[in-house]
């Protein structure tokens, strides 16, 4: 035991040490930077989160799990103990990236560099939550976390659609200051006294719910917490860590800076399927860390169907298909090309290339739906898949530059080789933009993450693979290979290669 807490004090402090080299203080630029979503499950790898219990779906335990207890089967470094109405936890994310050299025809103010760089990122939550009353079918949590998150990505996360480290913030000028993540209400009113087990979590504290309810939830949180969820590639601390394999690349979901949004959500929950809505709080601007207040004017619309229903006999299996409608402040890339072409802007405001930002419209509407699925095959290999699709018209906005995206891939289990708790993995994703996005970025324009100066068109095709080693506890180490084709779209650059190295801990 005393080796591994050495190791982790260990890697800890070369960690941060190597963070506060980065952050030098010098102004950056506040525009393009990357998706900071944390994805805080910080449990075992088929952990259910409370808003998808279900019988037969989290009843059991974590998959291929050690279940005889000691340091093997634990996976945080100090137990939690059941049945309380209290949850306190934290995490520690680490992860050291560094990219190869690669052909490069010419770069622009927002591309993926070509030399040779590494950099690191941490990101630490506290998570805090208590259950007021001890009600089964009127259950209440309260939630409060708070979060840090510190370091940069390579090329400060500019010039990939599918960025290589989900836990950069994007915007560098904001630091490692802690900040208050989510601050949340969460209320069941169950609809039967019949009840299903839920394993107890700093989402949802109660030990089991009603089989069929409806939840609340309003404050402030991160969408992919409740939307898009899947068992095999979510998660950035022990999964993979490209932002359109852990997520839907084509979902531009409502998010400041560091991915939070401020807004409410009900879901319903039945036996083996649920629905669920939400109304939130859109940014300013792109990539902005304020948020629009007026509700009449900005606002996102998420729905997502669920239903667990697998296609292997006696093996978990789910589908979701996600809708969602964005109004913001907008630009369309066709009159910002237009207008670029035709001369005016240039003649009006001295711009040289298209320039989004002048074409806004109040109250722009971009809408766009997502597949997500994963199916268990065996004890130890399940797979997964997404299709993501937007209008493409109008701007991105909050997530990523991606207007239609594949992605397909697969993790197993290491009980056969005696490691219950090691994953390894792969998975492949491949971003595609419309034809008018396209234009904007061949004639020099600048969307919040990508900007070559011109483009040569191919879609943004990434391989992603990782082994995860559960050394002690809650003490993971994982390594991670990327390889990104036609970086930012553009055939005349690439291909390029991304190793990383993370380090992850649950208390």
């Amino acid at each position: 035991m005393k080796t591994w807490l050495s190791m982790l004090a260990a890697t800890a402090f070369a960690a941060g040490t190597a963070i506060y080299a980065q952050e030098d203080k010098t102004t950056l630029p506040a525009a393009p930077e990357p998706q900071a979503t944390v994805r805080a499950l910080a449990l075992p790898y088929d952990f259910q989160p409370a808003f998808q219990a279900s019988p037969g779906q989290n009843q059991d335990s974590a998959q291929g799990a050690d279940t005889s207890g000691g340091d093997d089967a634990a996976v945080t470094v100090f137990r939690h103990p059941d049945g309380q109405r209290w949850w306190l936890s934290g995490q520690a994310n680490i992860i050291l990236q560094g990219r190869l050299p690669f052909h490069s025809a010419y770069e622009g103010v927002n591309s993926f560099r070509n030399s040779a760089e590494y950099k690191t990122s941490l990101v630490g939550t506290l998570y805090g939550a208590v259950r007021p009353t001890r009600s089964i079918r009127y259950n209440t949590d309260l939630i409060l976390d708070l979060e840090s998150a510190g370091g940069r990505g390579i090329s400060e996360a500019l010039g990939l659609a599918g960025f290589t480290n989900l836990d950069v913030v994007r915007n560098p000028n904001l630091g490692s200051k802690p900040y208050l993540a989510r601050y949340e209400i969460h209320q069941v009113i169950g609809l039967t006294d019949k009840t299903t087990p839920q394993d107890a979590n700093f989402f949802a504290l109660a030990p089991e719910v009603p089989e069929r309810r409806i939840e609340f939830r309003i404050g402030k949180m991160t969408l992919p917490d409740f939307f898009d969820i899947n068992d095999i590639g979510s998660d950035s601390h022990l999964q993979f860590m490209n932002w359109t394999v852990d997520n839907n690349g084509a979902w531009d979901y409502a998010a400041d800076t560091r991915g939070y949004t401020v807004g409410g959500m009900a879901e319903y929950d039945d036996k083996n399927w649920s629905l669920r809505y939400g109304l939130f709080a859109m940014p300013t601007v792109a990539n902005g860390i304020d948020m629009d207040w007026a509700f009449s004017r900005a606002h996102a619309q998420n729905g997502e169907f669920e239903l667990r229903q697998s296609l292997v006999k006696g093996r978990k299996g789910t589908t979701r298909i996600l809708f969602y409608a964005n109004r913001a402040h907008m630009g369309t890339y066709r009159e910002a090309v237009e207008d670029f072409l035709n001369g005016s802007d240039t003649a009006q405001y001295k711009v040289t290339v298209p320039t989004i930002t002048l074409h806004e419209h109040v109250g722009a509407l971009k809408y766009g739906f997502g597949y997500n699925t994963e199916q268990e095959l065996t004890e130890n290999l399940r797979v997964f898949g997404r299709f993501g699709w937007n209008e493409g018209q109008h701007e991105s906005y909050a997530y990523t530059e991606v207007d239609q995206t594949v992605e397909l891939g697969a993790d197993y289990a290491g009980k056969q080789w005696g490691r219950a708790n090691d994953k390894v993995a792969l998975a492949v994703v491949t971003n595609a933009i419309k034809r008018d996005h396209q234009n904007y970025l061949r004639y020099g324009g600048l969307g919040f993450l990508l900007g070559d100066g011109n483009l040569n068109y191919g879609r943004e095709t990434i391989v992603e693979s990782y082994y995860t080693w559960h050394a002690w506890r809650g003490l993971f180490y994982s390594v991670d290979v990327q390889h990104i084709n036609n970086p930012g779209y553009n055939r005349d650059r690439g291909p390029a290669w991304v190793g990383s190295a993370r380090m992850h801990v649950d208390f």
